[in-house]
């Protein structure tokens, strides 16, 4: 979803359920391997068998570039958000024809235009690797310990990746208290089939963002193929002929990106008095540069307009989750849990000598963590190279150094298994947009100074004597990779291609001049830092499960989830909140300018639309940021429902969940059935998403 947070309303001890202690309501992310069946039959009367579970992760996807999508025909037809493919239509759209403004609609197979960094992942199965990732550090610290994970990771990940169609992943679970590998059926060939108008898809704009009642259509179509043709998918979610009911079971199958539900005290603290403010303050500046920039002319707030959208978002997630956890409340509730835990571990003495420590353990590498933050953002990541020339030539740069390595040594993003995505992003045919990459590059090296101060010994091997506008003029109209065929020739000629070019490209030479202090920084995360606070992450996720077994869900690592809920309304400030919206609430709404304005193809089709059609609806559902696109579905696997935000009380979801008033927003699948055959004429996907019935035998 559009990245939650901002949290006005909700009782802040809601906030105190921790996924550390076994969840209640609808609260949960859970594992396909780990669903809590009964615990729904119990609630609502129906249990997932194993066999229902199956289908419904085979019938899930996940865009790799950040959000959760669904496969919905036998002819690799996937649903997700329109904000999901908002970059891919871009990079469709040109100044003449801007399919971002105006919508787009595939009327044939040979119209579907391939997106050219898309990826869609179809998780296959899961397998329990923990025992092999203990064995391999165990009695191992700092970097002995960070060598033997990230070499075993590696050699399972690759034995396990044995076609370039397939994608591998060892995920840590519980914070490192379990490890599972995700295989995964990898499309890279994804293409765009129909995606309505922005107006529509986020109608409301900003101001209406995480709110509910809310009147947006937020869907677009995708299609994978393969071989230049539509992929066969053999497992997919039905229609449902008749929407959702208010109160009627859902459940959302998605791969929410990150929460921090198992977090001690210390890393609570590390993220609300240094991580989230300094992001949010980054963000509120760059959010008022690129207003500024969009002004400069229709072309410039063409090529920002997906920026800045996700950059608006953005800060007001943000700006939620720093209240949630500058809620006295809250905060003081998350103390008391942590100090009752430990005070029964510390009732044991066996168990206080094993686990005890590792809470100070942690405590001592959040706070190393805190000291290196500044020099490992500026320096590591992000670093001081924004934009997409910046990132290449940083990819090329660490490409050529990271691939001659034996794979089990190499940084984990160029381990064999993360070389596909990479080459795709690397060696993609979308269009760059210099003078949005000056201003781009511009706006990182001027934080960068302003951060590390002018004397810093980096920034003056960034800047020299220039200023941050003229060095990024310099690089961006010096630079030649702005052309993909120079790219694949220098990721193909390694690092003896990328320093030869260097000698010419100032963009590449600044990449490599930077990259050893940069890489210094990195180490001492890897090898000091995180071996520590994996450790000690470890022993208190084993330490739970003693005591209370394996009854929670883990965190959000996006990776696929499930969770359950109902179609449900919420009080707010003594007011029913209905868990529906319909057609005609958005024309009541339209004021005719924006954010408010619907598009003309909208006015036009109102006298054949049905206004009192469902547009949007409300459930219970456990969801966080890159659940955007997750479907919605019934009992009967059938589709209900698209995800594509949650409400204002949902914003503290990061750090816990109030089944009350938390509530995932979603468009109605009878308000995409409506919209599609109505408004949009797009009747040949309708029949593909809902097949006419076979004409019955004589």
């Amino acid at each position: 979803m559009r990245r939650p947070l901002d949290r006005r309303c909700a009782p802040a001890l809601a906030l105190a359920l921790l996924a550390a202690l076994p969840a209640r309501a609808d609260e949960g992310m859970w594992t396909f391997n780990h669903f809590p069946s009964d615990r729904v039959a119990a609630a609502y009367g129906f249990g997932p068998t194993p066999a229902w579970l199956e289908e419904v992760q085979l019938s899930s996807a996940r865009l790799a570039q950040g959000c959760s999508a669904s496969f919905v025909s036998p002819r690799g037809l996937v649903m997700t958000n329109h904000h999901c493919a908002h970059r891919c239509i871009e990079q469709l759209s040109t100044g003449r024809d801007d399919r971002v403004r105006d919508g787009f609609l595939a009327r044939s197979d040979a119209e579907e235009a391939r997106c050219p960094e898309l990826e869609v992942n179809q998780l296959l199965s899961i397998a329990d690797v923990t025992a092999r990732m203990n064995a391999a550090t165990e009695g191992k610290a700092g970097a002995a310990f960070f060598a033997a994970q990230r070499a075993t990771r590696a050699a399972i990940e690759a034995a396990c990746q044995t076609s370039p169609e397939l994608r591998c992943e060892v995920v840590s679970l519980y914070r490192g208290g379990r490890y599972d590998l995700y295989r995964y059926r990898r499309y890279q060939d994804v293409r765009l089939v129909f995606a309505p108008e922005f107006a529509i898809a986020f109608f409301g704009g900003d101001p209406d963002n995480f709110n509910f009642p809310r009147y947006d259509l937020d869907v677009a179509f995708l299609r994978v193929y393969r071989d230049g043709k539509p992929a066969p998918t053999e497992h997919w979610f039905r229609w449902s002929p008749g929407g959702p009911r208010e109160g009627e079971l859902t459940f959302v199958s998605g791969n929410p990106g990150g929460t921090s539900r198992q977090l001690t005290v210390a890393q609570l603290e590390y993220q609300r008095d240094v991580v989230l403010f300094e992001r949010l303050l980054a963000l509120t500046e760059l959010r008022g540069a690129l207003v500024e920039y969009a002004h400069r002319g229709a072309e410039q707030a063409r090529h920002s307009e997906a920026t800045l959208f996700y950059v608006e978002n953005s800060v007001k997630a943000l700006l939620g989750r720093i209240r949630a956890l500058q809620d006295r409340d809250f905060f003081a509730s998350r103390v008391a849990a942590e100090a009752a835990f430990r005070a029964r571990l510390a009732a044991d003495p066996a168990r206080a000598a094993r686990f005890l420590h590792a809470f100070d353990d942690v405590a001592r590498a959040t706070a190393e963590l805190r000291r290196l933050h500044l020099r490992l953002e500026e320096e590591e990541r992000p670093g001081p190279l924004a934009g997409d020339l910046g990132g290449f030539a940083r990819a090329l740069v660490r490409a050529g150094a990271e691939r001659p390595k034996p794979n089990g040594e190499r940084l984990r993003e160029y381990a064999d298994a993360a070389l596909p995505a990479l080459e795709q992003r690397l060696l993609s045919p979308a269009p760059i947009h210099p003078e949005f990459e000056i201003f781009l590059l511009t706006r990182s090296l001027t934080t960068l100074r302003e951060r590390l101060g002018a004397d810093d010994p980096f920034v003056r091997e960034v800047l020299g004597t220039a200023s941050p506008a003229a060095l990024a003029r310099t690089l961006v109209e010096g630079t030649r990779l702005a052309d993909p065929a120079v790219r694949r020739a220098l990721y193909q000629g390694g690092a003896a291609a990328v320093a030869e070019a260097a000698r010419t490209d100032p963009l590449l030479a600044l990449a490599l001049r930077i990259d050893p202090a940069a890489r210094a920084v990195r180490r001492q995360l890897d090898e000091t830092i995180e071996p520590v606070l994996t450790r000690g992450q470890e022993l208190i996720a084993r330490a739970h499960f003693e005591l209370e077994g394996t009854s929670a869900y883990p965190d959000a690592t996006f990776t696929p989830r499930l969770s359950y809920g109902a179609v449900k309304g919420y009080e707010e400030d003594g007011r029913r909140v209905a868990p529906f919206t319909t057609f005609a609430g958005a024309f009541a709404r339209a004021t005719g300018s924006d954010p408010y304005a619907l598009p003309r193809s909208w006015l036009d089709a109102r006298p054949r639309l049905a206004l009192d059609t469902p547009l949007d609806l409300c459930t219970t559902n456990d969801i966080i940021g890159g659940n955007s696109g997750s479907p919605v579905v019934n009992a009967r696997r059938e589709i209900v429902g698209l995800i594509f935000d949650g409400n204002i009380q949902s914003l503290g979801g990061d750090f816990g969940f109030d089944a009350a008033v938390n509530r995932a927003v979603a468009v109605d699948s009878a308000a995409i059935v409506e919209a599609l055959e109505k408004i949009y004429g797009a009747g040949r996907l309708v029949d593909e998403l809902r097949p006419p019935a076979a004409p019955a035998a004589r």
